[in-house]
Formats: structure tokens, C-alpha cells, sequence
């Protein structure tokens, strides 16, 4: 990073300071979001750390560099942000008269939106350094953010820096203002404690990203679910695939209970959906899109997002409600 450049920032110059840490900025806001596990709060809490940033600018001295400063003050924020959030209002779901099939198991209510990625693209590294666990799509897929909203916020902070970003030990201390023994022994702790399960085997890992296997899965899943034929969808599930709504905690498992659950929710009597391809979390996702009987338009629903393994779906996450649509640039409605 040149000195002229964060001499004329530290000096006020406001465009020396953007291109100080505009190539930042991406990674930054992918970092909030693990933390934070919704997109729209990872957006608000940027803001505050770069005028943080800004603000004490005068105040860097240079020894860490400036990626390992701004990390320090955004993990700091969002950390600060989990300790003071309000507790979510529930969701009012199933919709009444609706008689779901008895759950798999009830996983713990978190939070958690999908993240679009059009918001991935132009990292300035994308690679993680070299002491990461993770590659960095599979550190953004649904499953690894969902397992990373049940560890405490500390922990958490310390297992993406560590195992995901790749920092060393000593600088993952001097982000989080406290010992290098203090990281180990939270690292510790966060690998014992998080359970997410990877796909070894390698008729288990996802098909390559736009490849004509993934193409093909996409295509067969939007005819199968705009035709409401349970059979068909199910049919593209792998035998252990689960069906899963954060925060609704209820989680089925398996290829019969997806077909219960969605003859008696999705498919139920006169409703039909519109899916409008999209992509989160670096998986295939829709914009779900439920078509209203008595008009001409199709209303937003939510997001879907497709986890796959090999030639076949692994997982069908459901983000109910719009809040995340503008950011996936979807409309609140379609003509129909």
C-alpha cells in the first residue's frame, strides 16, 4: 500500500481514502456477513466501520497493515452488533389450515438470509491465506454459515479468521485485541463445537458452477416445481436430503418426508409458483414466486436455494419473506 496514499487520506482527502480501502470493501461486507448470517445487516454494519475507519485513520500507525486494520474494526462492530441485536420477531408460519408432517428434528432458530452473489464477485482475494481450512465457496455455502450462526460470537470471529480467511494466530489477536493463547483455545473450542457435515467423497461435491450438470439439475428442478409434480422434484433428491426454512426451525430429512411436506405446503390445492433463476451463495437459488388465483401476477414469496451433490440435490433451503429481493434485484411481483 503506497504512504502516499494513506498520507493524503490521513490528511482528509477523501478519494485517497476510497482507494485506500475500496478494494477492500467486498470482502469486508462477506465478512460481516458470516458473522452476522444476514446480508442486510452485513450492508449496515460496513457503514459504521469505514466511518470508523475514517475517523481514525490519523490514529493508524502503520504496524499492521491496512486489510488486518479494517478486519480489526469490522469484526469488532459486527461483534458488538450481535451483543446488542433485539431478539427477532417469530415467524408466523405455517399459514393457518395447514397441517405439516412431523419434522426429522427441530434445529435451532438462527437468523440467516441468503447472501447474492453478484455481491461476490470483484473480491480483491478471493484465495484464502494459507492457513485456511475452507475453500472460499464452500465458507459461503448455506450449510457452513448456518453451522457457523450456532457457535458464540467470539468463537465464531475466531473460527473465520482463522479457518476461513487464513490469518495468522498473531494477527487474528491483534483483530480481536486479546492474547494468541486466547485464539487457540477459542479455535479450539469452534472446531469441536461446529457441525457441518463436507461432502468427502467425490460423487458427493457439487458440479462445477454453470456447468452443463448443474444446467441440467437447475432445469429439471424449476419444470418439476412450476408443474407441481412432487414425484419428479423428489426424484432429484439424494436419498439423506433435506428440506430446511431458518429460521422455522423444523427440518425434514429424506425423500418421503419432502414429498409429505411438499403436497401439504407448496403444492397444496390451488396455489402454483413461477421460480426466477438466480444464484446465492455461490449455489443455484430462485426468486419464489406464488401466482395469484383471482389475477394476472405472480407475488414474491421468498428465496430458494439448492445445495447439490454430485448429480443430485442435497438440501432445499426456503428463505421466506422479500426483505432480501432488492438485493437480489428480484421484483416483489411478476405479471403472469
Amino acid at each position: 500500500m503506497s504512504t502516499d496514499l494513506v498520507d493524503r487520506a490521513r490528511a482528509g482527502d477523501a478519494q485517497a481514502f476510497g482507494e485506500l480501502v475500496g478494494p477492500h470493501r467486498r470482502e469486508l461486507q462477506v465478512h460481516c456477513y458470516r458473522i452476522l448470517g444476514s446480508a442486510l445487516d452485513a450492508e449496515d454494519a460496513l457503514q459504521e466501520p469505514l466511518l470508523a475507519a475514517w475517523q481514525g485513520l490519523p490514529g493508524f500507525e502503520g504496524r499492521a497493515s491496512v486489510r488486518v486494520w479494517l478486519y480489526q474494526i469490522a469484526t469488532r462492530r459486527c461483534l458488538n452488533a450481535l451483543r446488542a441485536a433485539s431478539r427477532r420477531p417469530p415467524i408466523n408460519w405455517p399459514p393457518p389450515g395447514v397441517e405439516l408432517p412431523e419434522p426429522t428434528r427441530l434445529g435451532e432458530v438462527v437468523w440467516l438470509e441468503p447472501y447474492p452473489d453478484v455481491l461476490l464477485e470483484g473480491l480483491a482475494d478471493a484465495a484464502p491465506g494459507p492457513e485456511a481450512r475452507y475453500e472460499t465457496t464452500e465458507a459461503i455455502s448455506v450449510a457452513f454459515v448456518t453451522a457457523l450462526q450456532l457457535l458464540p460470537p467470539r468463537q465464531r470471529a475466531v473460527l473465520i479468521l482463522r479457518d476461513v480467511l487464513g490469518f495468522r494466530a498473531s494477527e487474528a489477536a491483534n483483530i480481536l485485541d486479546c492474547t494468541e493463547e486466547s485464539v487457540t483455545s477459542a479455535l479450539k473450542r469452534a472446531r469441536a463445537a461446529l457441525q457441518y457435515q463436507r461432502a468427502w467423497s467425490a460423487d458427493r461435491t457439487p458440479p462445477p458452477a454453470g456447468s452443463a450438470q448443474e444446467r441440467s439439475l437447475v432445469q429439471r428442478f424449476t419444470r418439476a416445481y412450476e408443474a407441481g409434480e412432487v414425484d419428479e422434484l423428489v426424484a432429484l433428491l439424494t436419498e439423506d436430503a433435506w428440506l430446511i426454512m431458518p429460521p422455522v426451525p423444523l427440518r425434514y430429512q429424506g425423500r418421503e418426508l419432502a414429498s409429505r411436506f411438499w403436497t401439504a405446503t407448496a403444492f397444496r390445492p390451488g396455489r402454483s409458483a413461477r421460480l426466477v433463476p438466480t444464484r446465492a451463495n455461490s449455489q443455484p437459488a430462485f426468486g419464489l414466486y406464488i401466482r395469484d388465483p383471482h389475477a394476472p401476477v405472480a407475488h414474491a414469496n421468498g428465496i430458494l436455494v439448492l445445495s447439490l451433490a454430485g448429480g443430485q440435490i442435497s438440501a432445499v433451503t426456503g428463505f421466506l419473506g422479500t426483505s432480501t429481493l432488492p438485493i437480489f434485484g428480484l421484483p416483489r411481483t411478476l405479471p403472469d
